[in-house]
Order: C-alpha cells, then structure tokens, then sequence
C-alpha cells in the first residue's frame, strides 16, 4: 500500500501542476489564452497560499470537463440526429448512436469515466484545499464553482451509468489500507444526487450574479449557472433511470422507475421550480431576439459560432471555453453540413438529421433552417485553384446540421479545434424546465408554464400554435419542443430517459421513419420532387448564407418536366429554360444567371437521376460526391427507391441493421462500463460490477 499511496501522492501533485498551467477562462474571448508557465510538482500549500493561484487553479478544473463523446456517440440516438460514419456500419459510433452496446468490442463510451473522475479529483483537491483558506466573497465563489463542476461531473456520470463510485474527498486524505479508495465499487444513485443536489444549493449562495462576476462571458458557472444546473440535476434526481437491484444485480430486476419517496420526487421538482424562477425573476436573462435581417434563434446560433459574447450573452448562461491551440476541442467537427477542400478545409461530417425531424417543424417554425440544412458544401469540378464551390441541395438521407456549421464560424485552429465553445446551459432550457416542473406540481400547466413555453415559441415564429391543457399532453408539447429548440445540444437522449419517454420515442421515430419511406399515412403527401437554386458558396468565414431556396413539386406536368433530365450538354439550357418557366409559374422572378435543378428526395444523393440533375446545372466531376460519412447519404430513403423493401439504414429486413435497432427496453437506457483493455473501467476496477444487462459468463 505504501507503493500505492505514493504514486498517488504524485498524482495528486500533478493535478494541481495541471490545473495552474491550464488556461484562464475568465480573459477576454477577443484575446489568446493565457501563457502559463510551466510547473512541476507543486504542492497544495503553495497553490492555495492566496486566492491569485486558487483561482488559477480553479479555471483549470473547467478543462476538459466536456468530452468529445458527449456530443458524439450520446449526441446522437435521440429521434433528431444519427449517426453518418464512413464506410460501415459495424463500428462503435453507429452501434452506439442505434444501442447496440457491447462493452468488450467496445460499442460504448470509454473516455467520459476516467476524464469525469480526474476532474472530480482536481474539485475534491481544490474543495479541501479552499476550506482552510479564510473566507471571502471570492473564496466562496471559487468554492461555489469547484462544487459546481463536481456536481456537473457526478450528473454525467449518473446520466449515463447509473450507480457510480461515491468520492468526494481527495484521494490523499483517504484510508490507504481501506481498498475501497483504490477501487471503489458503485455507491447509490439516490446517495450522490441527494449530495450534489445539496453541494449545488451552496454554490448558489456562494456565486455572484452574471451582472456582478466581472467576468465578462459565461465562460465561468455564475449564480444563474449554478441555478440552472440546480434545474436540470433536481429533475434528474427525481426522474426516471434504469433501476436494478444494486446487491444481486440481477437481470431480472431491471426496470425504469423513480425513486421509491414520491414525497423527495417531488421535493427535486420544488427545487427545480424555485431554482428556474429565481433565474427569471431576476431578469438578467432573455431569449435573443431577431435583428439585422435574421430570426432571433438565427442571430443566436450565428453570433455563437463567431465569438460574439455581447450579443448572445443575455440567453447563454453558461458555454464552456474553447479556443486557440492549447484549450480547444473537436466540438462541431461532426455535425455540420460537410464541405470539402476551398476555404474550409476538407472537413467530414459524421451525423445528419433525420427527415422526419426535418419534417416536423410548422411551416413558421424559423428553428428548422438553422438546425437543419438541406445543401453541402462541394466543388464542381476537383476542388483546385479556380474551381466553384457550391452550397448544393441534397436529399433526405443527408439533412445536415446547421447550428455550428463552419461557415458561421471565425476561422479554426485546426482541422479538430474549431474554436467553437461548447453550449451548456441557456435561458430557453431554463424556460422549458420551468413549463416542465409547473405542469408536474400542478397536475397540469398554470398560467405561467403555458407562458414559458409560449415565450420559446414566439421567438420560433410558431406563437400562435395552439398550447395543450391536460397535463399529460402539455408534457407531450414539451418533449416536442425540447427536441425543435436543442438539436445538437446533445441533451435530449437522457432527458427522453428522465421523462420514461425513450422506449416509446425510438418507437414512434422507427415507425414515422418506416411512414415516410412508404409515404403513407402522414407522410403520403411528402413531394418527391424538389428543385433546388444553384447556390455559389462564398467561400469565407462568417458568411451569413441561411438556406437554399427550393420548390417542392405537386404539380404532375411540372413533375413530367422535370424528370426528364437530359444526359447530353447539347440539351441543357434548354433544360435550363424549362426549369425557368416553372419557376415562374410559381411567382418568382428569375435573375440573369439563376439557375435551377431538380432532385428527387427520396433518393440516394448518388443516384443516376441526382447525378445528372446536378451535372446539367455545371458539376462536373464532383457531381456525385459529398464530404459526408458514406454509410447513409449513398442510400436511398424512400422503400419504392430501394426495390420495394425498407433501406437497411431505417429498417434491414433480418433486423442486422436500422433505426434503434439494438434497443431493448429496460436495458438500454444506460451503457455498459467498458471492458476491453487497459483504462476502461471494468479492467482497471476489480470492484465494479457491470450494467446486469451486459453481463460476460463468469460476472
């Protein structure tokens, strides 16, 4: 044990080492990051001598605190987006996004552990550490921060696991000859919610409000941060999860279901009710209005991506910094609509949004276009000096992300450090949880939950939609709007848990998906025909370009017309002028060199007839290809398109593939620990015990 103790001695050294040379997240955003200088082996008595180096050591503790697996593998499998990897489908990223886990392979996360509880290590350091230091305005800030960040990691944890080891104090303070502080076995759920629900009631008391921070972003956790994670992690603790019988772990017992105190149940939702109320009764958050010539949640997402704190401050209430080489992240090198060479770099995207999301948003509903885009950024020839790249119109298996496409953004560090922070809590979410818990203590929605919503709505555009009164139905309204407000804010997946809602939304997605694809029931009137404008890409960052302007056609003459896409250059202005008129007869004035073309959704982009269609409008070369993963854009999504059967990407025949095709109820809605190698969890811990549902023989 000796051995041990001291190679965790050093550990606990090069923690604080870490923390103080990590970046300062409370500078300027129009600034660099903070060149720290280099330290080693700096104990805590000389990082907590003054509250200058605690607080050094407290920005560090936000590094890192985000995992790209996050918003990779668990951003995905929510009925909005899905998975596009490259090449095949028997990989880890596909399987998970469908759930299909399998912990030795491994098809599950296999960083968030191990970065979750390094983090915890460096708040349960800094937490002890500030407890001898004198107290201060500024020392129980830090103090309200570091409890915080370890909540915020617990919450991760719980989210997606389950029980997890309980510590909460550092490691050097712990009994070496206790094997539990080496390997620590699963504690209770119940227990660390009720704890962290507590830790983060005190860091409302010790944080300034955002308006008396100094801190000029909400790159660092304020009150009204504290607050809204207070929110989320109390409807958590009194929410649905995947339960089990944590002595056997037993199979058998596996079920989703609250905690067993209704009375706690819905004391958290109290708590998350007060907590969502504070924040807005105090006023200082709003949601971002329209101006300039966008939509309000256009004029968000746009400013978010170009760093521009002043403007998307007053909604953001807290984002997680990322900038330059040294603190940056992959956050939005996935999800995005996809370009190849020119300005962007060649950059893949790897998820795409699903049609019936696409499709679900009211016609006013001006969130669609910027969480969706319906074009990819592609050349028309090979790509060299003096080609054309184009913003290009694709088909349904290849609806792309929108929110942090690469356009908006201010240029990347590199092809994996965008320079795009990462969103963690805003004012919208803070509306829609306070909606929520008004319509759970109430038995149905007050007057005040129905404004909640409606204030989210009337920034949408869709004010006017009609806003239910029965309870359950008002949660239905809000589960829906979660899902048109949050894309890609890699939330919704454990919120469909904690509402006991997954099981029947992957269900209902599969289904609508399997509709569509047959075009029947609500999706029978779905056009299959679209012309698209030929879109020049500007070709540089912070271009403010939204959509493609497009026609979906009804009309069968104008259909006929369009269909009949000529293969030989001889014929395409003519084709060209046949596509005029139409556009015409549907009032719009064509300007000198507009050009259109035709695409048939539900095809796979590489189709023969999409192919043409784009090499009549000018592509050349690069008339069939997209800088996309190729597992669902090569695909069609229409049955009829398929030979009559269901694309294996929505449903294969044998069940080998398709929508939430691993799903099992009562299983899947937590993963596995991995346990394949080093570094996983059930290899490097004796003492855990696995996800019963992902027992190996002999567990």
């Amino acid at each position: 044990m000796k051995k041990i103790s001291i190679i965790l001695a050093g550990i606990q050294k090069t923690f604080i080492a870490l923390a103080i040379v990590s970046f300062s997240f409370g500078i300027s955003s129009c600034q660099d990051w903070l060149e720290m200088p280099d330290l080693t082996a700096e104990d805590s008595d000389f990082v907590f001598e003054n509250e200058y180096k605690a607080d050094m050591f407290v920005q560090g503790c936000y590094r890192g605190l985000i995992h790209s697996e996050m918003f990779y593998q668990l951003g995905m499998g929510e009925t909005v987006m899905h998975a596009s990897e490259d090449g095949t489908t028997n990989n880890s990223k596909y399987m998970i996004c469908n759930y299909k886990y399998d912990p030795t392979m491994p098809a599950t996360v296999t960083t968030i552990f191990k970065e979750q509880y390094r983090i915890i290590e460096s708040t349960n350091i800094g937490i002890s550490q500030l407890s001898n230091m004198p107290e201060t305005s500024k020392r129980n800030a830090l103090m309200g921060e570091l409890l915080a960040i370890r909540a915020f990691c617990y919450h991760n944890l719980i989210r997606i696991y389950g029980d997890v080891p309980s510590i909460f104090q550092p490691l050097e303070e712990m009994d070496p000859s206790d094997e539990n502080t080496f390997y620590p076995k699963r504690s209770p759920r119940d227990g660390i919610y009720d704890k962290i629900v507590a830790d983060l009631q005190q860091a409302v008391e010790y944080l300034p409000w955002y308006s008396e921070s100094g801190y000029g972003t909400p790159e660092r956790l304020s009150k009204q941060g504290a607050y809204a994670l207070l929110a989320r992690v109390a409807l958590y603790a009194g929410g649905y999860s995947l339960r089990w019988n944590f002595e056997t772990n037993d199979p058998s017992t596996l079920q989703m279901a609250r905690r067993s105190d209704d009375a706690k149940v819905k004391e958290f939702y109290q708590i998350a009710d007060d907590a969502c109320k504070a924040i807005i009764n105090r006023s200082e958050h709003s949601l971002v209005k329209a101006q300039n010539n966008m939509t309000g949640f256009q004029y968000l997402w746009y400013n978010y991506c170009q760093r521009n704190f002043s403007a998307t401050s007053g909604e953001m209430i807290w984002e997680l910094a990322q900038y330059g080489t040294t603190t940056n992240s992959n956050f939005g090198v996935y999800a995005h609509p996809g370009s190849r060479g020119g300005t962007y770099g060649s950059r893949k995207a790897m998820q795409f949004m699903l049609p019936t999301y696409y499709l679900s948003f009211d016609e006013n509903d001006t969130r669609r276009d910027v969480s969706c885009t319906s074009y990819s950024v592609y050349f028309l020839n090979k790509g060299a000096a003096g080609d054309t790249w184009v913003d290009v119109g694709t088909t349904y298996s290849c609806i792309m992300p929108g929110k942090f496409r690469i356009s908006w953004c201010v240029e990347p560090a590199g092809a994996s450090q965008r320079n795009l922070n990462i969103p963690v809590m805003r004012y919208a979410d803070v509306l829609l949880m306070y909606a929520e818990t008004q319509n759970y203590l109430n038995n149905g929605p007050t007057q005040a939950a129905k404004d909640a919503l409606k204030e989210v709505r009337e920034r949408a555009g869709i004010g006017s939609m009609e806003i239910p009164t029965g309870q359950q139905e008002f949660e239905d309204a809000i589960v829906q709007e979660r899902k048109w407000e949050f894309a890609g804010e890699f939330t919704l997946r454990s919120d469909l848990t904690r509402m006991n809602r997954l099981a029947d939304e992957l269900a209902t997605c599969k289904q609508a998906m399997k509709d569509l694809s047959d075009r029947r029931n609500e999706y029978a009137d779905v056009p299959v025909y679209r012309l698209y404008k030929f879109q020049v890409d500007a070709q540089a960052y912070g271009d403010k370009f939204l959509a493609l302007d497009y026609i979906d056609l009804t009309d069968a003459n104008e259909i006929a017309l369009v269909k009949a896409v000529p293969t030989n250059s001889a014929e395409y202005d003519a084709f060209q002028e046949t596509l005029a008129d139409i556009v015409k007869a549907h009032g719009i004035t064509m300007a000198d060199g507009d050009k259109w073309y035709p695409v048939n959704m539900f095809e796979a982009y590489t189709s023969t007839y999409n192919g043409n269609a784009r090499k009549a409008v000018g592509f050349t070369n690069g008339y069939n290809a997209l800088q996309i993963g190729n597992i669902i854009y090569t695909k069609p999504t229409g049955s009829a398109e398929n030979g009559g059967t269901y694309p294996n990407w929505i449903e294969a025949a044998d069940g080998s593939d398709g929508l939430y095709y691993g799903f099992e109820k009562n299983k899947c809605e937590l993963l596995p620990f991995a346990a394949k190698s080093s570094g996983h969890p059930m290899i490097d811990n004796p003492n855990l015990t696995q996800h019963p549902g992902y027992l190996q023989s002999g567990e």
